[in-house]
């Protein structure tokens, strides 16, 4: 009799109504589903003129927006050795240890330092700006013995800097800003890879703010690993960072003694899986197909317009921004012009002003974006970027217009 009670209690329930069963199954639930994810999304038109990222063109994105593909097949892997050759020409490299990370130009950073270091390396760290404080830390996360070179805030190195630090510290490798975006200086390139490898240091750049803005020659400037990002100047979005190493750099890492400490970010694998060591490609990671795509475009961009002509038209804006803000009465926070960068300006807040007032009312006023200080210029400048697309005469003028009014409109203290 039980047995056949259950029996019958089972079809009663097997036949209840879909909707009985549902209202059970949902009576279970602690979590509703959110409201706000039932209504559409919706996103603003902003000019992005910040530091990082840039607006996305048309086309761009409308690589971004196909259909995906499996990350092993035949036209994926044509894509990314399209990317290749793509990085390969706005580095200036035929370095065949080429590729993208799937990540941001900070993954790429992490990226080069966990391959390249090992436990009680000798790590030499140029910092003048943010960046060469999260160098600095990646380092030491990875236990080298990290020794800093230091120059203030809006300051660049010279190769008598450099040269006494690999003097005196010994490193094996020198890791120094080209485009430090917190402060707005271009650090000059020329002769530090000789003088790295004549004491057998090698130089490790980061170039994220600074590529297809500023010129920079990997092969010509002796760089032995360079990485950036897709989304400044290479109007991409962000999610996948070109880095190259040297054949130097490589054997460097081949020649380890343990193993990265990441697997997802272990070179080997990847060069692998992007075709770079002669092997047949094997699987690593799902990579992020419409990234790549994205950033495909964004380099093939690069290439249509060429890179003389994108240094020449950032160096003319940047110049237009400059003398702009000189009009309005502003300062610029890096004194010698060779020193700025071209991608992104920094000028000091104007005394009496809240910089925090004044980027709220572009965004407010004029859905244009700058970006107050990062790092060591947090509270002292502004930072308006033209990068790619948006390096453009309309967007300085824009800018400026929105600028003179928040300095009429902003509140100014007394003080």
């Amino acid at each position: 009799m039980h047995c056949a009670a259950v029996l019958l209690a089972s079809r009663a329930a097997s036949a209840a109504p879909l909707r009985t069963r549902h209202t059970m199954a949902a009576n279970l639930l602690h979590i509703l589903p959110p409201q706000r994810l039932l209504r559409p999304l919706a996103v603003p038109e902003r000019l992005l003129l910040g530091p990082g990222p840039s607006n996305v063109p048309p086309r761009i994105l409308a690589a971004g927006g196909r259909q995906l593909l499996g990350h092993m097949h035949p036209e994926v892997l044509q894509v990314m050795d399209d990317i290749k050759v793509g990085i390969q020409y706005a580095f200036q490299t035929r370095n065949q240890l080429t590729l993208a990370i799937s990540g941001t130009g900070h993954c790429a950073m992490e990226a080069a330092f966990l391959n390249l270091i090992e436990h009680g390396d000798t790590v030499l760290v140029a910092v003048n700006g943010i960046w060469g404080q999260r160098a600095a830390d990646i380092a030491r996360r990875l236990g080298a013995s990290v020794h800093e070179l230091l120059k203030p805030p809006g300051e660049y190195f010279t190769p008598w800097d450099i040269e006494e630090g690999l003097l005196q510290h010994k490193p094996s490798v020198l890791f120094i800003t080209h485009g430090e975006s917190s402060t707005g200086v271009l650090q000059p390139l020329e002769g530090l890879g000789k003088l790295c490898h004549r004491h057998g240091c090698l130089l490790l750049v980061d170039a994220v703010a600074s590529l297809g803005g500023a010129p920079i020659f990997m092969d010509q400037q002796e760089i032995d690993i360079l990485y950036s990002g897709s989304q400044k100047v290479l109007n991409a979005p962000p999610g996948s960072a070109p880095i190259s190493f040297s054949e130097q750099a490589r054997e460097k890492v081949l020649r380890r003694k343990t193993s990265p400490p990441s697997f997802y970010l272990d070179i080997r694998w990847l060069a692998n899986y992007w075709g770079c060591d002669g092997e047949p490609r094997r699987y690593h990671h799902t990579a992020p197909i419409n990234s790549f795509f994205s950033l495909r475009e964004g380099l093939a961009m690069l290439a249509e317009v060429g890179l003389e002509n994108s240094w020449e038209h950032h160096r003319v804006n940047c110049a237009q921004l400059c003398q702009g803000l000189r009009d309005l009465g502003l300062e610029l926070y890096v004194k010698e012009e060779q020193a700025r960068l071209p991608t992104i300006t920094t000028v000091r807040v104007p005394e009496g002003y809240d910089w925090k007032e004044i980027t709220a009312f572009l965004m407010d006023n004029h859905a244009i974006e700058i970006s107050g200080g990062l790092g060591p210029s947090v509270g002292k400048v502004l930072r308006i970027g033209l990068m790619g697309c948006n390096s453009t005469r309309r967007n300085v003028d824009r800018v400026l217009h929105a600028l003179r009014d928040a300095l009429r409109c902003c509140r100014r203290s007394r003080l």
